[in-house]
């Protein structure tokens, strides 16, 4: 089969060689931590206080209403830049780069004076992010065997929602502990960002100190010997299709992405209203949106394990959804009176994001095709979730309430639940030629 661009670049770089005993597996799994931690502060730690800087910058509604979505578009049109940068400069490089990005972006948001300069630096933390996004499955690949990609991802995916339940929680605290200063409560993650970079660069002057490290491709054993992470063989990368477009199992993956995308967003922008519309004060639907994210910690640890043992996934998306089904019931219903419920459900639910994660690396067999698929997924479902967030407030306030926007994440969870069970077939993109 034909290569494409990328799988020619990457093919140049040699296979990669074990790392010294000992270090690089912790080193890795605490970067890969960190990491994951600072990928979503950037947007949950702004709607607690998007009043104040709406009030502060001089922030149109139409604008404001836009964050909602923002993150999704960038995620979508910076994460396709992903893997060339990948096969250009090494996964770890970019990764290094986007977590200094987004740090950088952080902190200079936190000092910005008007709308558009507010709007630029959060692209730019959101730049970022994206590239992270998209090689965080990369690099469990490529420096753990396969037996030990679930518990890994488990892990980062843990450290993502405690990232996410932090950011909703504490900016408000920290804001009011500065005075009411919305810049000091939004900078403090800029902080936490240039934390991660720390460990990444260790791993870089490694890999730089052994070139043959430095590359995507797959490691496929374990010495078992030296007690070292997996030992590589070339893999044939031939056999990635050319497009993924046109492989059903990709294009299944893509459209699981971008519809626990759009819940997940629709949950992170509009929950706290919902909550508060039904009478439940400010601070406690905070706390709600906290739980919510909070939920994801301990579930996002086991369920990438879980994953990884079942042959077909599909009934484990099955399960996650209809916990996102009866979380919207329950706000049609009984919104402030069942709300802590709701919430644990709709993070339940929420959960169909680190199972997301584990299927592109199980729906490739090599470490070209998951960085491929990986920005494929990603890129094409957080572009087809932008219009979500905007929808369903665009339906809150031409009928008043909430009924028609729960109706209409109703029906978007049944086709997640039905695309989410064709992604999770026992099923590689190198068998859709």
């Amino acid at each position: 089969m034909e290569l494409t661009k990328d799988d020619r670049t990457l093919r140049q770089i040699p296979p990669a060689a074990a790392p010294r005993r000992g270090a690089a597996p912790w080193l890795v799994t605490a970067g890969l931590i960190l990491a994951a931690f600072n990928l979503r502060p950037a947007i949950a730690g702004l709607g607690p206080v998007l009043a104040e800087v709406r009030a502060d910058l001089g922030m149109s509604g139409a604008v404001a209403g836009l964050l909602t979505s923002v993150p999704a578009l960038c995620f979508g049109l910076f994460g396709v830049a992903a893997p060339r940068l990948a096969a250009r400069f090494g996964p770890v490089a970019v990764v290094v780069a986007g977590l200094a990005a987004v740090s950088a972006g952080l902190a200079l948001r936190s000092l910005a004076g008007s709308t558009p300069l507010f709007l630029a630096t959060t692209a730019l933390a959101l730049a970022g992010i994206a590239v992270g996004n998209v090689l965080m499955p990369v690099l469990v690949k490529r420096y753990f065997a396969d037996d030990r990609a679930g518990p890994i991802t488990g892990l980062y995916a843990m450290a993502f929602a405690l990232g996410t339940a932090c950011a909703a929680a504490l900016t408000i605290p920290v804001t009011d502990a500065s005075g009411g200063n919305w810049r000091l409560g939004l900078g403090v993650w800029a902080a936490a960002a240039a934390v991660a970079v720390l460990p990444w660069l260790a791993v870089l002057r490694r890999d730089r100190h052994d070139p043959a490290r430095n590359s995507t491709d797959r490691y496929a054993g374990r010495d078992r010997t030296a007690g070292r992470v997996p030992v590589p063989r070339p893999a044939p990368e031939a056999a990635v299709p050319r497009s993924l477009a046109r492989s059903g199992t990709a294009r299944a993956l893509a459209l699981f992405f971008g519809l626990q995308a759009t819940a997940a967003y629709v949950t992170l922008g509009w929950a706290p209203q919902i909550f508060r519309d039904a009478g439940v004060s400010a601070t406690t639907a905070g706390l709600l949106l906290a739980v919510i994210m909070g939920v994801g910690a301990p579930l996002g640890f086991v369920l990438p394990r879980l994953a990884v043992r079942l042959r077909h996934q599909g009934p484990l998306v099955a399960l996650l959804g209809a916990c996102g089904l009866a979380g919207y019931a329950g706000l049609w219903w009984a919104p402030a009176g069942g709300a802590w419920l709701w919430a644990v459900l709709l993070g339940v639910s929420n959960c169909a994001f680190p199972v997301a994660l584990t299927l592109i690396g199980l729906r490739a067999r090599t470490a070209t095709g998951v960085v491929r698929l990986s920005a494929f997924a990603q890129s094409t479902g957080y572009l087809l979730c932008v219009p979500g967030p905007l929808l369903v407030g665009a339906l809150n306030e031409a009928t008043g309430g909430w009924h028609a926007p729960l109706a209409l994440m109703a029906a978007l969870m049944v086709a997640q639940i039905a695309v989410g069970v064709r992604a999770g077939r026992d099923r590689c993109v190198e068998d859709d030629r």
